[in-house]
């Protein structure tokens, strides 16, 4: 499944409309989304807003937090990824700093390793590859919510971070789109026993 950039099209907020929910809307949280997917498509990550999406999609901004949180929140709905990185991140944060690297490329493998958690997050990479817009957004994305946050709890230097990104990165692309073998069908816990203590190294400053 690829997930796709939508074009920017119409759908702004008609002068006169009071905000709140749209009259008659069946599905408000889905238009919501739909709104989101233009807005992070045509500005990227970091220049979108709450309040913008909201006029996107015609609606007060306090209807976008009821449903989702914080802009990353909305942004994982919409580019239907498996994961949130406010509550996935403590989860590989907290622990023995000496292990951190093996929990990071557990984690990873193991979300991986379910087809419907990693299909959105392989489209969404096909499509970076191919659209500028994209790969903008997706580095916004990863580099504002993920592995900015990630080095400053850490206390890592940015470059270490996205070394260690990319080698994770290249690991899944050779995995699940190459399907290098015997990389394809190795267990999860033979390739964190590898990469463990090189991601280790990355990350200990």
């Amino acid at each position: 499944m690829t997930t796709e950039v939508p074009e920017v099209s119409g759908g702004r907020r008609r002068p006169g409309r009071r905000p709140g929910r749209r009259p008659g809307a069946a599905d408000t949280r889905g238009e919501i989304l739909a709104a989101a997917r233009r807005v992070f498509a045509e500005k990227g990550f970091d220049k979108a807003t709450i309040r913008g999406i909201a006029r996107e999609a015609g609606v007060d901004p306090a209807l976008v937090h009821h449903y989702f949180d914080s802009k990353e929140g909305m942004f994982v709905a919409a580019m239907r990824l498996p994961m949130e990185p406010s509550s996935v991140l403590p989860l590989i944060l907290s622990g023995p700093r000496e292990e951190v690297g093996e929990r990071l490329v557990r984690f990873i493998l193991t979300m991986t390793a379910d087809p419907a958690a990693r299909e959105p997050l392989l489209g969404l990479v096909r499509t970076a590859m191919v659209n500028e817009q994209a790969v903008g957004m997706v580095r916004e994305f990863f580099t504002t919510a993920v592995l900015g946050r990630v080095a400053e709890a850490l206390d890592v230097p940015p470059l270490r971070m996205e070394a260690a990104f990319a080698q994770l990165f290249g690991v899944v692309m050779t995995r699940y789109i190459l399907r290098f073998e015997p990389m394809a069908s190795a267990d999860v816990e033979e390739i964190v026993a590898l990469l463990g203590p090189t991601m280790q190294r990355y990350l200990a400053g």
